[in-house]
């Protein structure tokens, strides 16, 4: 009998072979690469592609959806205004990997389990992706990027995908998912100028699918869909590296601003001709700044495709208008005089409520908008005490 149950066990896996040969004669392999970060920023949230090796012909291609031409018309401006299109390209998997080696990122591949059909349909499906007339889309970060198209392409021509499990903890906002790269590396002015230019959309709740647009995300993923069959069949480090983290710098954007704001407390209390003079030029400095920032935002929402950047909650501190009353700072009028002292009581409500609006603030703003507060009213009751002193000196005059 028990003679039988293995003769039994040996013909099935036998036939399960058999069937498994008989539904994958395509010779094809197909993998989900994941790239590790880089050092530029451009390269902080990793990479991901897909690789075919066909054993028929020897060919062994990476399809990549994260290519773009700096030679492109106006490219700068498109890039800006969130126009710029990537395109699909193939190269020798060993260029590929040569170009990670050199650049000391990592590379984990995940073989996938499809049937030969499946892998067909994908390879063929990506071949014509690669033609002029299909191979470019508008690049959004968040949402169309080389990792949610290599994810679209791979599950569109799967038959039956389980569902992703969360590859971050639940309540994951997408400006926490981006934190958690830039923190890591002490990326903290990246993480300040992209928390100045996103919006409060950045502060949804990513859902298990959105998660997938960073590439480690994705990898996860793809490792939790096991049921009914896996999704890999099996995962290997292709090139391995270090992981190193990067120094971290003492003038991180908090206490360079706290810095300024010092400095500019230290100016007001030297009553020296040279010294208000040199203050009088910083406040314009200040001020023009902050208003050019404030154009910079408004535009960056109403003139460009960026989603992420509207609805942007900086603007309550950066006013555009600033650009232009900076060089009224010193024309004592009573309209100036209500402009910054409008201007202090403003922020004055919005630093009480930083920590509830609906956007994450980053935090070394606030000695930014401190400092605002502050030069606003000394430019208010200066002007105010200047009037007075005026009005003064003409009733003694008519007396």
């Amino acid at each position: 009998m028990r003679f039988l149950k293995k003769g039994i066990f040996f013909f099935a896996c036998l036939s399960g072979l058999i069937v498994n040969a008989q539904n994958d004669s395509s010779r094809l392999r197909i993998s989900l690469l994941t790239c590790t970060p880089g050092a530029e920023l451009y390269s902080t949230f990793g990479h991901t592609a897909i690789r075919i090796t066909d054993s028929t012909i020897n060919s062994d291609i990476v399809y990549n959806y994260g290519t773009f031409n700096f030679d492109d018309d106006g490219f700068y401006l498109k890039f800006i205004q969130g126009k710029l299109l990537y395109h699909l390209s193939a190269e020798y998997f060993d260029d590929f990997r040569y170009f990670y080696q050199q650049e000391h990122r990592g590379i984990t591949e995940q073989i996938l389990n499809l049937s030969g059909t499946e892998k067909r349909n994908l390879q063929r499906a990506l071949e014509k992706n690669l033609e002029p007339a299909n191979k470019y889309y508008k690049y959004d970060f968040f949402f169309d990027n080389c990792t949610t198209r290599a994810r679209d392409m791979i599950t569109s021509y799967k038959d039956t995908v389980a569902p992703f499990n969360a590859a971050m903890p639940p309540g994951t906002r997408f400006r926490q998912g981006i934190h958690a790269y830039l923190d890591k590396n002490f990326n903290y002015w990246s993480k300040l100028g992209i928390d100045i230019l996103l919006g409060a959309p950045t502060d949804a709740v990513m859902t298990n699918t959105t998660m997938q647009f960073l590439p480690d995300n994705l990898m996860k993923s793809f490792d939790s869909s096991t049921a009914p069959q896996p999704l890999v069949m099996s995962k290997k480090n292709l090139y391995t590296v270090e992981t190193t983290t990067d120094v971290s710098t003492f003038f991180t954007p908090l206490i360079t601003f706290s810095f300024l704001l010092a400095f500019f407390v230290l100016l007001s209390c030297i009553k020296v001709k040279p010294v208000k003079i040199l203050l009088n030029v910083l406040d314009i400095l200040l001020f023009v700044s902050v208003g050019l920032l404030g154009v910079i935002l408004v535009f960056m929402w109403t003139g460009t495709d960026h989603a992420m950047c509207r609805n942007n909650y900086n603007l309550l501190w950066a006013w555009p208008t600033h650009l232009v009353m900076a060089w009224g700072l010193f024309s004592g009028k009573k309209w100036v005089k209500q402009y910054f002292g409008f201007t202090a009581a403003v922020l004055l409500l919005v630093l009480a409520s930083w920590f509830f609006l609906p956007q994450q603030m980053n935090n070394a703003l606030i000695p930014v908008v401190l400092l605002l507060i502050y030069r606003s009213a000394s430019k208010y009751f200066r002007i105010h005490f200047s009037n007075i002193q005026h009005d003064k000196k003409r009733i003694s005059v008519q007396e």
